[in-house]
């Protein structure tokens, strides 16, 4: 009787299902809540706004949020902290100073009782999520040699693989690297060489996805020059494509998809979906299997969401015209032209159908997630905007949280 009570509010209408939102672009990594049962009828002015606190710190990461605590890193007096907030309310419960750098752009990572940052000078650190005590840090420049293809500073976040952590410091012998995620020890580097003209030598501002292609698990990355592949079990180098990276910020997360890659950046380069193939008996080749041009398709940054075989972004470099692309054919079937409620590039989230674009200006548009036609259904300015809104909006627990520098700003997604 228990377990048939349990699947029958488990199926009710309008149930929501509510999950935690752990690291940079959600639980599967792909940037796609799993929530459902929301409410997404907006009013004019939007959501109702549970709280706003003070205490980011400046820069632009996003939140992660997990057992009821939400967490992001900002520059604050003395330098980057990371700091955790409780979500029910807001309120601070501790902020860790790991870096000196300025203004912050990466995401912070949680797994179990640990949270992980990267700040702007390649400082990467492990704390406790109980009260923010730091369990090990690594430097990417002194500890492997990095380097960034950019001046902007390192912009990734840490990517958890069961008892690994793995980064992208940009080095020649350490262009990605694996390290033991309880004790900060190196397990494997990848080593670089000839990757290629286009772009520069470094990382760039991605974060490293999970591939099975070719049937070999493989971490993808976005780096100065392009996208590599690299074999999981020891680091070595297994691909690389050079043709999508730009000298100036190699910028989005790849999309990986079964044996493909999808990619684009902005400052006038383009779109690639790449098909993943056995060479010989343990490598992996990287086939080219359309490219798109810049006037067809670039994302600048503010990410791209893959729901079955459709790709929605922002389109046009430091813009955020909404468009959706068949990934399989690479035709454009809507958008690319208008720019929608808002100006300049749009950081985008999917949720139960829908998608999230929040343009630099501030103001975010809910947007049906179809391949039918672009269907703007709502849009609203939230109550603060100070800068360029491109910290990525994050849906968790029935909640839609909007990091604006110093600011943090909860509206109520529950019915």
């Amino acid at each position: 009787m228990k377990i048939a009570i349990a699947l029958s509010l488990l199926l009710a209408p309008g149930l929501v299902i509510a999950k935690d939102w752990p690291n940079w672009r959600g639980p599967a990594h792909n940037g796609i809540s799993e929530e459902s049962g929301l409410d997404l009828d907006w009013p004019e002015d939007g959501p109702e706004l549970l709280w706003q606190v003070d205490g980011c710190g400046k820069g632009y990461s996003s939140v992660a949020v997990a057992d009821g605590k939400i967490f992001t890193i900002g520059n604050k007096k003395g330098g980057e902290h990371l700091t955790a907030f409780r979500e029910k309310d807001g309120k601070e419960l501790w902020s860790t100073q790991f870096g000196t750098a300025g203004h912050s752009n990466g995401t912070p990572t949680v797994d179990g009782d640990l949270v992980y940052a990267i700040g702007k000078d390649g400082d990467l650190v492990c704390c406790k999520v109980s009260d923010g005590k730091k369990v090990w840090s690594k430097r990417f420049d002194k500890d492997f040699d990095g380097k960034m293809m950019s001046g902007w500073g390192y912009s990734e976040s840490p990517l958890i693989d069961g008892d690994r952590l793995i980064c992208s410091p940009g080095g020649k012998d350490a262009m990605i690297v694996a390290l033991d995620k309880k004790t900060g020890n190196e397990i494997w580097a990848c080593e670089v060489e000839d990757l290629g003209d286009k772009g520069k030598d470094g990382a760039g501002y991605s974060t490293v996805v999970i591939s099975e292609g070719a049937g070999i698990k493989q971490y993808v990355q976005l780096t100065g020059r392009g996208l590599i592949g690299v074999r999981a079990k020891d680091g070595k180098l297994l691909w690389n494509y050079n043709r999508v990276a730009n000298g100036t910020a190699n910028i989005p997360t790849p999309i990986v998809s079964g044996d493909h890659v999808f990619a684009s950046t902005g400052y006038g380069t383009g779109a690639v979906l790449l098909k993943l193939s056995k060479r010989g008996a343990t490598g992996v080749k990287a086939e080219e299997e359309y490219f798109l041009e810049s006037n067809t398709l670039q994302n600048h940054h503010g990410g791209m969401i893959r729901i079955g075989d459709h790709l929605y972004t922002g389109h046009k470099h430091n813009e955020g015209f909404p468009i959706c692309v068949e990934i399989s054919s690479g035709d454009v079937l809507w958008g690319g032209d208008e720019r929608g409620p808002g100006s300049g590039s749009a950081a985008i989230t999917a949720v139960d159908g829908h998608l999230i674009f929040r343009y630099q200006n501030g103001i975010v548009a809910l947007i049906e997630a179809t391949p039918d036609e672009y269907r703007l259904k709502a849009s609203f300015k939230p109550v603060h905007q100070e800068k360029e809104s491109w910290a990525h909006p994050v849906v968790a627990n029935g909640r839609l949280l909007l990091r604006e520098q110093d600011k943090l700003m909860c509206y109520d997604l529950s019915k």
